[in-house]
């Protein structure tokens, strides 16, 4: 009987160490890109984000705290899971910020990694604004030339409120990145047809509305109805790819939401923004459609007027007003042009063609975005305009890209003539807006609007003419918001409305939450002192303004008034003496709370400047009924807290909202003796008068 030897199996070996030889071919291909890519493509793409590196990193620390509201919850995550987790504005956990706090996570774990300084909170933001430029780059550059992608990239790069809030803690950043995330992955979905792509970018838009609530689904419309005609798919199975997609979109975004809603209010800090202590009632109320409506409740007008307007007037012409134009519309009519040029050239009718279908999500995305920022009746600051830039970059790069290919073509390089001027003529009308500043700008500006028009009108002759030719039109589209750009990064950018750009000319009130921007000569926000290039404010009530707040030379300095020389209520921070830093340190590992003051912008001032948690009464505008007296009252009985500053506004010029804030002042004031240290009033709450 013969035996059977059975079959020796197959033992699966490790691949092989690559050799010397094949890590420089790999090392080689990353520089180098695809084989069949020109060999200038990948040295360029990555020489793209090297320049926007710098530039979003140099002289970053000029910025000191930035947003010190922000700045203080993320000190406060880096002391506290829970308050990382809810947003918290304190590491005892009074009250979160007014926003959901998936950007905070971010810089937090920079700050647990690298600890709490200006560099490890402003680097992530930097970080997101060179990663949201590459996939920028990748949704063009996947059905366009290397050389559309490119100028795609430079101009959201350079776009003066991308520079300002990519080195700024504010949500903006990573609401950018999520929201192109989003894109590519959608146009990902519409090529292969596949669902997982749009399941994914459902996901990049709930954790955007863990930065931005509402905000980040104005992209919604453009993705959705651009794969239900773009699609390959039968039409029940783009609809089941559309249900899932809002599947991921509900379980992102709800796991959070659905946690802050069930825990106990008790166990919980307080939810800042909200009269109810609702995350709900933040998301549909002051950060939802009262931003559309105008009807904030807790929201703090300039002047004390109410309604729709009241943060700068309203209509199709809004954003090209001195208060934004300089921030984001450098190449917006250029891009609405090119919108049409790119539907004309791809074709409308070509419904499963990518390229058309990258033209529409990035068209219907502007259009849709730039249309609510122009009508919405409630807060409004201009650097929300940072929404816009990606879609602007997009389109002028595409659209530039379809008419270069198209040169040869008379009646084409005519409508390139017109799109350059077009390009350089608003430049220079901006640069006018600004022309106490480097003046020669807007006339190179000019010069080479002028000869760039006249050499796209030439046939093409040559490798010469060309580069003169991408030359001039560059400069004459480029110059002026890159000169923006390099100027925002010289100059230190702090508090709740920072802008881009030098000093303009301002005709109207953009509106802020706590005061309007002043421009060149204007007013200071109520109640302060305007910054450099703005006149002085109205003295708050109760005594002389305190500093406004406003180093990027524009005057927007919302500060409160008040005697006692107490801190800025909402429009940014000013220096804590160090006699006051002394007195709120002593004994302050006893206490909850070293103090509180009304308002978070003042709280975080003194917490920054302490590293001990501060009670913010009221939220960020003083507003909020946390906590009630009775609840104050009872803290202070218990011993929990130390100090209370005064000097503040207790909601002063509110329309609406709490007057827990001003109670408790008033409480404070009768019943405990006010000890002023350096020009600020305090009041120990542990002995009474």
């Amino acid at each position: 009987m013969t035996e059977t030897i059975p079959a020796e199996r197959p033992r699966l070996l490790p691949p092989p160490t690559p050799g010397p030889r094949a890590l420089r071919e790999r090392l080689a291909g990353l520089v180098r890109g695809r084989a069949d890519a020109a060999r200038w493509e990948r040295p360029a793409f990555l020489g793209l984000l090297l320049v926007t590196g710098v530039l979003y990193v140099v002289n970053l620390g000029v910025n000191g705290w930035a947003n010190a509201f922000y700045s203080a919850a993320v000190q406060a995550g880096s002391q506290s899971w829970e308050a990382f987790f809810y947003g918290s504005s304190d590491a005892a956990n009074a009250i979160t910020v007014d926003k959901p706090p998936a950007f905070l996570w971010v810089i937090g774990i920079s700050v647990r990694l690298f600890g709490l300084n200006s560099w490890s909170i402003l680097v992530p933001q930097a970080v997101m604004g060179v990663a949201s430029v590459a996939v920028l780059y990748r949704i063009v550059r996947r059905r366009f030339s290397a050389g559309a992608a490119l100028v795609a990239g430079a101009v959201l790069a350079t776009t003066p409120v991308a520079t300002l809030m990519f080195r700024y803690d504010n949500p903006d950043a990573l609401l950018v990145l999520l929201t192109v995330g989003a894109i590519a992955l959608t146009l990902r979905g519409i090529e292969s047809g596949r669902m997982r792509w749009v399941v994914w970018a459902g996901v990049l838009v709930g954790l955007g509305f863990l930065t931005k609530q509402l905000q980040a689904f104005l992209v919604l419309p453009p993705l959705v109805g651009v794969y239900l005609v773009a699609s390959p798919r039968p039409v029940l199975r783009r609809v089941g790819h559309l249900l899932a997609a809002a599947l991921a979109v509900v379980v992102s975004a709800g796991w959070w939401v659905a946690i802050v809603e069930l825990v106990p209010a008790s166990a919980r800090p307080y939810v800042g923004g909200s009269q109810t202590n609702s995350f709900l009632e933040l998301t549909f109320g002051y950060n939802g459609l009262g931003r559309v409506t105008g009807d904030e409740t807790g929201s703090v007008v300039p002047g004390g007027t109410t309604g729709a307007g009241s943060w700068g007037s309203t209509g199709l012409t809004r954003l090209f007003g001195s208060e934004f134009g300089t921030q984001v519309t450098w190449l917006l009519p250029t891009a609405l042009v090119l919108l049409v040029v790119a539907l004309v050239a791809v074709g409308v009718r070509r419904r499963r063609d990518p390229r058309l279908a990258t033209v529409l999500v990035l068209g219907g995305s502007l259009l849709v975005t730039g249309l609510v920022f122009s009508f919405m009746g409630g807060i409004f600051h201009p650097y929300y305009t940072v929404a816009l830039a990606p879609y602007v970059a997009g389109l002028v790069g595409i659209g530039a890209g379809l008419l270069w290919q198209r040169r040869e073509v008379l009646a084409w390089r005519i409508v390139t003539a017109g799109v350059v001027a077009l390009s350089g003529g608003w430049s220079f009308a901006l640069l006018s807006q600004a022309s106490s500043w480097q003046p020669w700008i807007r006339w190179v500006v000019l010069v080479a609007t002028i000869v760039g028009a006249v050499l796209v009108l030439l046939p093409p002759r040559g490798r010469g003419l060309s580069g003169a030719t991408v030359a001039a039109v560059l400069v004459a589209a480029l110059l002026g918001p890159t000169a923006f750009s390099v100027q925002t990064t010289t100059v230190g950018h702090t508090g709740a409305l920072p802008t881009a750009g030098p000093s303009v000319t301002t005709s109207g009130s953009g509106g802020g939450r706590g005061g309007m921007p002043g421009g060149q000569g204007g007013q200071g926000g109520p109640g302060g002192q305007g910054g450099p290039g703005g006149q002085a404010g109205q003295a708050g009530p109760g005594g002389q303004g305190a500093p406004g707040q406003a180093t990027n030379g524009r005057g927007v300095g919302p500060a409160a008034g008040g005697g006692g020389g107490g801190m800025n209520l909402l429009g940014g921070s000013t220096e804590v003496p160090d006699q006051v830093v002394a007195a709120l340190t002593t004994d302050a590992d006893a206490f909850t709370w070293a103090a509180a003051t009304v308002g978070s912008n003042s709280a975080a001032t003194y917490q920054l400047a302490t590293g001990d948690p501060v009670m913010a009464i009221g939220g960020y505008n003083g507003t909020d009924p946390a906590p009630t007296l009775a609840a104050f009252r009872a803290l202070v009985a218990a011993g929990e807290i130390h100090w209370f500053i005064g000097g503040s506004q207790s909601g002063a010029g509110r329309s609406s909202g709490s007057d827990a804030a001003e109670q408790i002042a008033e409480w404070v004031a009768a019943n405990f003796e006010a000890t002023t240290v350096d020009g600020v009033t305090m009041y120990d709450l542990t002995t009474t008068s």
